[in-house]
């Protein structure tokens, strides 16, 4: 059976007449009956081509203020009839239903209206009828039908009718179908969600994904869905891989905190700080950050909550290292870093993050809201004798800022505005301790006078004791624990600082 199918008749309906004119033009040349309404009826008469008026068909005009143009059996006879089925044939002629073989109609931009702030009664009106059915009923017949439900299609189309001189095959118009319900579900989830209240109910629907080289690893295949241009503009280097997209998330989560505050930079490996401080300059904080641990800097993320200047990244080229973000850059600190070929350099637009996360788990989804509160002075309640120094407090919730961006458990030094070690990702929080005591004695760092931030409460008393021998001398940590007092007494009776911030940071 021939399945190739010439287009001789078509309905053009559209909201957005952009890209339309040549489209319209070809088909002309090719003898097609052109069928359309409204505005875009008067649009291909202004073109000097001659157009049905829908109404001519359905014999009513259109009514309720637009609100329905299409919706009649003469219409949505001609799309859904099936052209090998007698009975379909027959009642063709009986009710002198014309064949309508292409399908061009796009729908009412809701998102936009919706993100712009209109009334719900203008974004009511953005929910499309006649449009939603046009695509829903042209892809279903595809197999006679041909549906074109995007301007992102017009030069498909443009190409197929001029290179096979009008006509379609049976898979060019199933892609074409697929693609159409591909934009009906997009739309249809996007109203959803707006009207929605239910958090027991979840859609979601991202149109823009991606390929990567590959997943966490060279045997899995891996893809990202989401507007990465939106969030960052490349200037350089090469494609993100899977795990570099998942050090830049965590790269700009930490970032996000030390928003307001002096320059600040911090380096990543592996989704975890291991090197972050605030300076007069950020060429000075990009120093001290380096210096808190050069050995895991190799290879990892880097981003600063200001311009890189030409002193920076004469600093950064030093260093192998996979990113550097930051909102702006000097002209020449780009030519600079641009010197490294697979470098990539990205700059961070200022873009609202998902309230959501959301992660697969087991034969589902896991989703939470963003932990969107950062520990701050007015937060903290001291619950020992001894209190915090000013400079205590602003070095304490330092270290609560990059322990709330660490995998539990975690504890983290910092001294000065300088992270100077951190244990991550222990099954205990003794151990998250040690290790971070033991990567600070590795780097030659003084830990008198440091503070510490833990994730989560102290169960014993253990890590303030151990701590205290270390040189710590105040502690920042949630609370909560049953036997809180036993930590509390040993701070009280060794003169150690402690707050609470009653919030606690896991990240798992």
């Amino acid at each position: 059976m021939n399945t190739t199918k010439t287009i001789q008749s078509a309905l053009i309906s559209v909201f957005s007449k952009d890209g339309l004119e040549p489209i319209v033009k070809k088909l002309h040349s090719q003898n097609v009956i052109l069928y359309s309404t409204g505005g875009t009826e008067d649009f291909i008469k202004n073109l000097g081509i001659p157009v049905v008026p829908v109404e001519d068909v359905t014999s009513y005009p259109s009514i309720l203020g637009g609100r329905v143009k299409t919706l009649h059996p003469k219409v949505f006879g001609g799309i859904l009839n099936r052209q090998d089925n007698e009975s379909d044939v027959q009642q063709m002629e009986e009710f002198d239903i014309p064949q309508i073989d292409l399908v061009i109609v796009d729908l009412y931009p809701f998102e936009k209206t919706v993100a712009s702030g209109a009334s719900e009664a203008d974004i009511i009106e953005k929910i499309d009828i006649g449009g939603i059915s046009l695509i829903r009923a042209a892809a279903k017949n595809f197999k006679d039908t041909v549906i074109i439900a995007s301007v992102d299609e017009y030069g498909m189309l443009l190409n197929l009718i001029t290179e096979q001189n009008g006509a379609t095959t049976l898979a060019d118009r199933k892609l074409l179908a697929t693609k159409a319900f591909h934009v009906s579900s997009h739309y249809d989830t996007s109203i959803f969600n707006y009207f929605n209240t239910d958090e027991t109910i979840f859609k979601a629907s991202v149109a823009n994904g991606q390929i990567l080289r590959y997943g966490e690893n060279p045997h899995q295949k891996g893809y990202f869905f989401g507007d990465f241009d939106a969030m960052f503009k490349k200037l350089h280097g090469k494609e993100l891989s899977y795990n570099n997209l998942l050090d830049v998330d965590a790269a700009v989560s930490l970032i996000n905190e030390f928003k307001v505050d002096g320059p600040t930079f911090a380096i990543l490996k592996h989704n975890n700080a291991c090197g972050l401080a605030t300076r007069e300059s950020i060429s000075e904080a990009y120093v001290a950050a380096l210096a808190c641990d050069p050995t895991s800097a190799f290879g990892g993320v880097l981003i600063a909550n200001t311009k890189i200047d030409v002193a920076t990244a004469t600093e950064i080229n030093k260093l192998f290292c996979e990113v550097v973000i930051a909102p702006e850059y000097d002209a020449e600190a780009i030519i600079i870093l641009q010197e490294k070929k697979n470098r990539i350099i990205l700059v961070q637009n200022e873009v609202e993050l998902p309230q959501k996360q959301v992660r697969s788990c087991l034969n589902g989804l896991l989703i939470q809201e963003r932990n969107t509160i950062t520990d701050n002075k007015a937060d903290l309640k001291t619950v020992t004798t001894t209190s915090p120094t000013e400079q205590q407090i602003l070095d304490l919730i330092f270290a609560s800022k990059i322990c709330k961006n660490t995998k539990s458990n975690t504890i983290v030094f910092a001294k000065s505005g300088t992270l100077i070690s951190s244990g991550t990702g222990q099954t205990s929080r003794v151990d998250a301790l040690m290790q971070a005591i033991e990567k600070a004695k590795t780097f030659g760092f003084d830990l008198n006078g440091a503070v510490m931030a833990s994730d989560a409460f102290f169960p014993f008393p253990d890590c303030v004791e151990i701590a205290k021998d270390a040189g710590i001398t105040a502690v920042i940590q949630p609370g909560g624990s049953i036997k809180d007092e036993l930590s509390i007494n040993y701070c009280n009776e060794n003169k150690l600082a402690m707050v609470f911030t009653g919030t606690r940071h896991f990240k798992h």
